[in-house]
């Protein structure tokens, strides 16, 4: 099955189109946008992210969630 060009849409990364350089822990809203509703980290090819930011998201995402920011799973 073929995609349409037309109505498919590349996704730019998040960070690399902002100039964020660095993906804070601490920073629970922008790990959120990359979460899905059961706080699941979302894959690259529904968030759009390049790879190197990819990996710093996930990476981030562990971190807060072992510190208490972000819950494990919702309730």
């Amino acid at each position: 099955m073929k995609t349409n060009p037309i109505t498919t849409k590349e996704k730019k990364c998040y960070f690399c189109e902002n100039g964020i350089v660095e993906v804070d822990w601490k920073n629970t809203q922008i790990l959120q946008k990359f979460t899905s509703s059961y706080n699941k980290i979302i894959s690259r090819k529904r968030s759009g992210l390049c790879i190197k930011h990819q990996r710093k998201i996930a990476k981030s995402v562990k971190r807060a969630r072992i510190m208490g920011l972000i819950p494990f799973t919702n309730k």
